[in-house]
């Protein structure tokens, strides 16, 4: 319902007035389309097929596309929905046909933020690992160790 009623009022919205708020719409807009509910994501994910809207967003790329990047990116590799995988790779194209460059950044800042995730998460991982180590280590000391 949201979605719905949004899409109405954008209709009739200028690009002063989305201008003011397309950084909070947007990221909720990016939430939407992140929803493993297909129908949120797929809702979210009609907004450009809405001519006004499109443009509004084409004009307002620059801001918008750093955004809701992630949220297109993981959609496209990782939804289990094909309909929204599909919807997603044709948004990702129109901003992809628009500012190219601009496009190949947020890709290249999410592939770095990935990174840098799948590094943390290494880490994280090696941490528990020694902390496990060292208590499975004190545990045996403990129980070899002559009563005192």
């Amino acid at each position: 319902m949201f979605l719905g009623e949004l899409e109405e009022v954008l209709e009739t919205t200028q690009s002063p007035e989305f201008q003011r708020c397309m950084v909070p719409l947007f990221r909720q807009i990016g939430r939407c389309l992140s929803s493993s509910h297909f129908q949120v994501a797929e809702r979210a994910l009609f907004l450009w097929n809405n001519n006004h809207i499109e443009n509004l967003i084409k004009q307002n790329c620059t801001v918008i596309l750093p955004i809701i990047f992630p949220a297109l990116e993981n959609n496209a590799r990782n939804h289990w929905n094909q309909a929204v995988q599909s919807l997603t790779l044709n948004v990702r194209k129109i901003f992809s046909d628009v500012d190219p460059e601009l496009f190949e950044e947020c890709l290249l800042k999410y592939q770095e933020d990935e990174s840098r995730q799948e590094e943390t998460k290494s880490k994280r991982e090696a941490t528990w690992k020694r902390l496990e180590d060292i208590a499975t280590t004190n545990a045996m000391s403990t129980e070899s160790a002559p009563p005192g």
